[in-house]
């Protein structure tokens, strides 16, 4: 396949480039350090076993999945690369 002034793999190394960014993304909204004991949003009582297995926990699993939903993950298009190499 033609590349233009691409040089080779320059196609592999956008895409990895831009899964690193979305990674980094969401690595970042991962909570750290201790969790609560009820939900910030509702007030619940957050069970101990949630709380055992996610390290920082600050939502119920109702208002977690809330959250996340409302959440999204910039990819874009990677803008790391030269002009010559973006894909047209």
């Amino acid at each position: 396949m033609a590349g233009g002034f691409a040089k080779d793999g320059a196609v592999a190394e956008q895409i990895e480039a831009s899964i690193d960014d979305a990674i980094a993304q969401v690595r970042q909204r991962i909570a750290k350090g201790a969790g609560l004991t009820h939900c910030e949003d509702c007030g619940e009582e957050i069970p101990l076993a949630r709380r055992k297995a996610v390290a920082g926990v600050r939502r119920c699993i109702p208002c977690q999945q809330e959250h996340d939903s409302e959440q999204s993950v910039d990819v874009g298009y990677n803008r790391r690369g030269s002009k010559g190499s973006q894909l047209r």
